[in-house]
């Protein structure tokens, strides 16, 4: 009779089994009442391996987010002009919001003290190469901008996002980007 062996999950494949059962239990149970303990029994592992990975669940709920949605930023896009380069992130943040739900974007703006800055920085990081693109095409005189100009747009659709009690609209993104964004580049560039 062949021997059957319980392996331990380790590394990668532990790690996408607790991000594939925190997003579960986001979905199943909302932000609010999602804890530590209960993504770890779902992913069938101790809550110390949970803390090993991440410091609280605002962490480990941006982690699932970026496993299960993915990142702008693994695939920024390109649609060879500045305007259309800037609307097509601001519609990936809008589709992600929607994919992700208010609950848990108010959980985690009341978290936010609790978060490691690194993921919001994803964002400027994004339109900065954005910028760049459209430097060398010269679209722009240059993409040395200030930080807070990069991540105006970014920024105020965030402020959109968090603060809106309705879905942002095209309309709203198309404002953002046409009547700050773009003028304040231009100006400045």
């Amino acid at each position: 009779m062949p021997q059957q062996t319980n392996q331990r999950r380790r590394g990668a494949a532990l790690e996408e089994t607790i991000l594939e059962a925190a997003w579960a239990e986001l979905a199943e149970v909302g932000y609010a009442r999602l804890t530590m303990e209960g993504v770890a029994a779902r992913a069938r592992t101790g809550k110390q391996v949970l803390y090993r990975r991440w410091r609280n669940r605002a962490e480990l709920v941006v982690a699932a987010m970026r496993h299960s949605t993915g990142s702008i930023a693994d695939q920024p896009p390109d649609t060879g002009e500045l305007r259309g380069d800037v609307l097509a992130v601001l519609r990936r943040m809008v589709e992600r919001q929607r994919d992700i739900g208010q609950d848990v974007i108010h959980g985690l703006l009341a978290d936010a003290p609790d978060l490691d800055p690194g993921p919001f920085a994803v964002m400027s990081e994004v339109m900065s190469g954005v910028l760049e693109r459209a430097a060398r095409r010269g679209e722009i005189a240059s993409a040395r901008l200030s930080p807070r100009v990069v991540s105006v747009a970014t920024n105020l659709l965030r402020h959109e996002i968090m603060f809106a009690r309705h879905p942002v609209s095209d309309g709203t993104l198309v404002e953002i980007v046409d009547e700050v964004f773009l003028p304040l580049v231009h100006a400045t560039a």
